[in-house]
């Protein structure tokens, strides 16, 4: 079984143009999935049955305090189910199982949370935390391009770590980024953004770059390519001085820009396409949120909304 997920993963490389990420992600899901099984003594995934994988999903969910294992969220438990999902697809067309008896699980409710923005307001307060003009030093011109490129052009995280210089386009403001399943899209990038690349790349990024340092626009200390969880923790670091601890990260920056495009008058088709969103019913989940923004203003402000 495990050579068959092997083979599920390079065909995820290969045909689906997975990211690294993805690929991270579905290897230590099924990881998770198939030590079960061996604890189950299922050697053929042939024998797999709707009951075991619902077992495994109950598994999951009830954790193991005394092997070091935390119950998981039903979210992640989704997440779970879907590369076990993929796998046992795989097995089905490869001719390995007679079917697929992960299609007949039905994952678990989760709440619709809604995505927590920041404020115009507190974007700025992140952003004056971070020091400017004369008194930057190097790490403070890439965190100023890194929290500014975030919120100009709604970016992933790890979208924004992969670009290298020439990704970025000064002269006409446009940043070309990859997305999931190897997708590129042209983004516009604000002044402000293109200001603080600049000042980046001019004043920051040769004080680290050294022989053997790779193309990235974003780099660390060493003179690599910055990294998803180095970014995160610059950002919750800059988050902490502007008073908004536990509030920022790539993630809040990126709900923040597809918020305020939709409060700003933006077509959800339009916040899509900038998003990287393959469905428009992903990008609606902002439309929730800038909802909720005008029910709260509306209940401070009617004068019958107390009922």
């Amino acid at each position: 079984m495990r050579e068959l997920a092997g083979a599920f993963l390079d065909q995820l490389t290969v045909e689906r143009g997975a990211s690294r990420h993805t690929l991270a992600g579905y290897r230590r899901d099924l990881g998770r999935y198939l030590g079960f099984l061996d604890r189950l003594g299922r050697t053929d995934i042939g024998a797999v049955t709707t009951a075991d994988v619902e077992a495994f999903l109950e598994d999951l969910r009830r954790g193991d305090p005394e092997a070091g294992r935390a119950p998981l969220a039903p979210s992640s438990v989704v997440r779970v189910l879907s590369a076990v999902r993929g796998l046992h697809r795989f097995a089905a067309a490869e001719g390995a199982a007679a079917d697929d008896p992960a299609a007949r699980v039905r994952p678990p409710k989760t709440p619709g949370r809604l995505p927590k923005a920041l404020s115009l307001a507190e974007v700025e307060r992140l952003l004056a935390a971070i020091p400017g003009g004369e008194a930057a030093g190097v790490a403070d011109l890439r965190d100023r391009a890194l929290v500014e490129l975030l919120y100009s052009t709604g970016a992933r995280v790890s979208e924004l770590c992969d670009l290298d210089v020439d990704d970025l386009d000064r002269a006409d403001g446009l940043v070309l980024l990859r997305g999931k399943g190897g997708r590129e899209r042209l983004v516009p990038v604000g002044r402000p953004a293109l200001a603080a690349a600049e000042a980046w790349l001019v004043r920051g990024r040769p004080a680290l770059a050294r022989a053997g340092s790779p193309p990235a626009l974003l780099l660390n200390r060493l003179g690599r390519r910055l990294s998803r969880q180095s970014a995160g923790n610059a950002l919750a670091a800059i988050g902490e001085r502007a008073g908004l601890p536990g509030r920022v990260s790539p993630h809040a920056l990126r709900h923040s820009f597809a918020t305020h495009l939709l409060e700003g008058g933006a077509d959800i088709r339009t916040v899509q396409e900038l998003l990287g969103h393959a469905s428009v019913t992903t990008t609606q989940i902002y439309t929730r949120v800038t909802a909720e923004n005008l029910r709260r203003v509306w209940a401070g402000a009617h004068p019958r909304a107390g009922g």
